[in-house]
C-alpha cells in the first residue's frame, strides 16, 4: 500500500481515505491489491494493483474489468476514477484497451 500511496503522493493526488478490500470478499483468486479511495473532493475512485511476471494481455484486461464490475456491486456505487498499477510488462493492444475502457495506467 505504500508503493500506491507514494506514487499518487509525488503526482500530487491527496486522499482523505484509502481502504484495501481483499480478493477473497469479491470471490477473487487473483493476487491482485484492490483498494478504495476517497480524494478531497469527495470522489471515489478504485485503484488495482498487479504484480506478475508474464505480460499482461488482452484476456487481463477483461479480467480486471469483471473485477471493477464486482467492486462497484461490493461497494454499491460507482467510481468516478479508475487507477490501476502494473508492474509487468504491457501489451500494446491492453494498454489501449486499459485507456479506451477509462482506466488510468500508472
Amino acid at each position: 500500500m505504500q508503493m500506491v500511496v507514494d506514487s499518487l503522493r509525488s503526482k500530487g493526488k491527496i486522499y482523505k481515505k484509502i481502504l484495501e478490500i481483499a480478493p477473497k470478499e469479491l470471490g477473487i483468486r487473483n493476487r491482485i491489491k484492490i483498494y478504495k479511495a476517497t480524494d478531497t473532493r469527495g470522489y471515489f475512485l478504485a485503484i488495482f494493483a498487479i504484480s506478475q511476471k508474464s505480460c499482461v494481455l488482452m484476456k487481463d484486461v477483461h479480467k480486471m474489468q469483471e473485477i471493477y464490475t464486482k467492486l462497484t456491486l461490493f461497494c454499491d456505487h460507482n467510481f468516478k476514477y479508475k487507477i490501476i498499477f502494473i508492474d509487468a510488462p504491457l501489451c500494446s493492444k491492453a494498454k489501449a484497451a486499459f485507456k479506451e475502457a477509462g482506466w488510468k495506467i500508472q
